[in-house]
């Protein structure tokens, strides 16, 4: 079941030929994980969708506040009897229809979809985990390339290649030749106890796992950690890669071209993340 501005709905209703998040990618997301009662980091997903809707020029309802949207998340997962189980929350805001290029309303519907998920908390599985650059195409090194919109073509193209040339992943470059980020979550590099990952300002998705594993680096001891533009020369000179995203919270490489990768920092900094999740 899923929630429709508020209501419960058995199955999702009939999509409208004219729904701009159809018709445009008009669109704002956010996932975010469920554990035991708890939304994983639920303020800072807050704030980055009221700030991604406000980057878009849609208007945030008035009972838009934390507290709302979270009892309507909650609403829906007890409405699906997964209240006691882990799951990701999908919430996605398109603006309502009419207009072309230009809306006719910044008012806006919302949806809320469950996937059910296996583990509570985040793992770093030990499994083959291929990855290569895709160059067909490039994000831009600008705000927009940091949001979650309903506009991902970029990243179904390359998640495509991925597929028909069995890599699990692909990093994704700017238009500076830069990478920035994986198909699907952020990029990390590993350079003895030196981490490194992509500033913002180059393209990279504002990525809360990645925020709150920054923030978990910083105050560790042993480790220090970077925001700065990457080379693609330097993924092959480095200790480790690994991903950050919500559904796994970090996820090791094994092997980019020739170069295969341990995983001994990215699993100490699993433990950090999971500590920083406990905490709250």
């Amino acid at each position: 079941m899923i929630n429709y501005n508020g209501e419960i709905q058995q199955t999702s209703p009939a999509l409208s030929a004219k729904n701009r998040g159809f018709l445009y990618g008009d669109g704002v997301f956010d996932i975010v994980k469920y554990v035991e009662g708890s939304l994983f980091f639920w303020e800072e997903h807050y704030l980055r969708l009221m700030a991604t809707m406000r980057i878009a020029r849609m208007e945030i309802p008035a009972n838009f506040t934390m507290e709302f949207l979270e009892a309507e998340i909650k609403k829906t997962i007890q409405a699906n009897a997964l209240s006691a189980k882990p799951v990701l929350v999908r919430t996605i805001i398109t603006r309502r229809e009419g207009g072309g290029y230009t809306p006719q309303s910044a008012e806006v519907n919302y949806c809320m979809d469950i996937e059910g998920i296996t583990t509570p908390f985040y793992q770093n599985l030990r499994i083959g985990y291929e990855v290569e650059l895709f160059k067909d195409y490039y994000t831009q090194a600008d705000l927009l390339s940091t949001l979650l919109t309903t506009n991902q073509l970029l990243k179904i193209i390359g998640s495509v290649f991925a597929q028909e040339n069995d890599y699990q992943n692909c990093i994704l470059m700017n238009t500076q030749k830069n990478v920035v980020s994986f198909l699907d979550g952020n990029l990390f590099l590993v350079f003895g106890n030196q981490v490194v990952t992509p500033p913002l300002s180059e393209g990279a998705p504002n990525g809360i796992t990645r925020k709150k594993l920054i923030e978990a680096i910083g105050k560790a001891d042993g480790f220090t950690i970077e925001e700065r533009p990457v080379s693609p020369f330097e993924l092959q000179k480095a200790d480790e890669l690994f991903l950050t995203n919500t559904r796994q919270g970090i996820q090791s490489v094994s092997k980019y071209r020739k170069k295969e990768y341990a995983n001994v920092v990215a699993t100490q900094l699993l433990g950090k993340l999971n500590t920083a999740v406990h905490l709250g």
